[in-house]
């Protein structure tokens, strides 16, 4: 399943082999395998050159290693951050990867191709078409929750001018400039996340939590966010907002500590050489990976790297609560509810506003006169 979710930024080089199954000659075939054999040791070597033995790393890379010699650079980011930009460009051009993993899903894949200035145009514009398609797309409740954490966002943006992901983008350019490197996405899909979000709270705590998000307002510089370093300032602001709701940090932040874990481990299976002729035997050298992820998911990860994980569990989606139901008929009451009353008000209006006309009032007369005559 996880397998689907990741898009590669480079050719899979075990997969670039072009020879023809019916060949007329058997030596042609051979002759093609040595060929691409030797272009790729040649481009491997090219990279082991780069890739420095003791790489000089910034002060927020974590490194984990495989049972079987892999290694894992785990770069922390703020998602506000220009120097954690400049921490994933160093440590992929230090370490050439064979493998880049981000804390994306595949829902949050445009961010990736999209300009800096594009993103911050759309962080701040949330309107009734969004909440629609996110509705659409989500459900009532997980999608009212994703505005609302879009809102956070976008206050954040608003805030710095600057929009989220540059590191994740920066990740992606330079993990094309690496050969045979490919680029995985290693979060949770979002919608998930957020059904079961919602599934861990009361009404009550889902009207506290909303009320909490629609009057964000707090001043934000450029400083705290460099002091937050060492807690991702987005997943920082929501903890303090959801301090008080121990299941609903466990859905958005432990569990996904758990499938980035497993994700950053499944990446880092050993790599396959291609081989020369069907005589050779495999051979397997050990993968280099770079992650990059949210501060706060570092200790989670560390915590979780010697652990048999089994991600089953945090991938489904239970069951609408009695208290959701509840609350998803209120919410569409009160939506019903303003749109008759708006209704109203406007059909009123416009009432008033015929019956002011002079030709409106002439008729009304005629037809009082008329009547006062019979």
């Amino acid at each position: 399943m996880q397998e689907e979710q990741q898009p590669e930024a480079a050719a899979d080089p075990m997969s670039s082999s072009d020879v023809p199954e019916d060949g007329p000659k058997e030596t042609s075939s051979v002759s093609q395998s040595i060929s691409d054999a030797d272009a790729f040791k040649i481009l491997l070597e090219m990279k082991m050159k780069k890739r420095q033995k003791k790489p000089a790393l910034p002060s927020t890379v974590t490194e984990l290693n495989t049972e079987d010699g892999s290694k894992v650079y785990v770069v922390g980011t703020a998602h506000f951050s220009d120097s954690s930009k400049k921490d994933v460009v160093k440590t992929i051009q230090e370490v050439q990867p064979d493998v880049v993993v981000v804390e994306l899903c595949q829902y949050r894949v445009p961010m990736l191709k999209m300009d800096e200035k594009t993103l911050l145009k759309e962080a701040k514009e949330i309107n009734l078409e969004k909440l629609q398609q996110a509705i659409k797309q989500n459900g009532v409740m997980s999608g009212l929750m994703q505005m609302l954490l879009l809102k956070v966002s976008a206050h954040i943006t608003e805030q710095l001018g600057m929009a989220p992901g540059g590191e994740f983008r920066e990740a992606f350019k330079e993990a094309s400039k690496v050969p045979f490197c490919k680029f995985h996405l290693g979060d949770r899909p979002i919608p998930v996340t957020f059904k079961r979000a919602i599934a861990a709270l009361s009404f009550w705590q889902k009207v506290k939590l909303a009320w909490g998000l629609c009057f964000l307002s707090d001043p934000i510089s450029k400083d705290d966010v460099e002091k937050c370093k060492q807690k991702d300032l987005l997943e920082q602001m929501m903890a303090e907002m959801i301090g008080e709701f121990p299941d609903l940090h466990r859905t958005i932040v432990s569990e996904r500590d758990i499938y980035l874990t497993y994700m950053l481990k499944q990446a880092a299976k050993q790599i396959e050489l291609p081989r020369a002729s069907e005589t050779e035997p495999q051979r397997y050298i050990p993968a280099v990976v770079v992650g990059v992820v949210g501060m706060g998911h570092v200790p989670g990860i560390e915590k979780n790297w010697n652990s048999d994980l089994n991600i089953q569990e945090i991938m489904s989606v239970p069951p609408p609560s009695a208290s959701s139901k509840i609350f998803k008929f209120v919410i569409k009451a009160t939506v019903f509810g303003l749109m008759g009353y708006g209704c109203y008000r406007i059909g009123q209006r416009t009432v008033q506003f015929i019956l002011s006309m002079p030709a409106a009032q002439s008729y009304l007369q005629k037809l009082t006169e008329i009547r006062s005559q019979h």
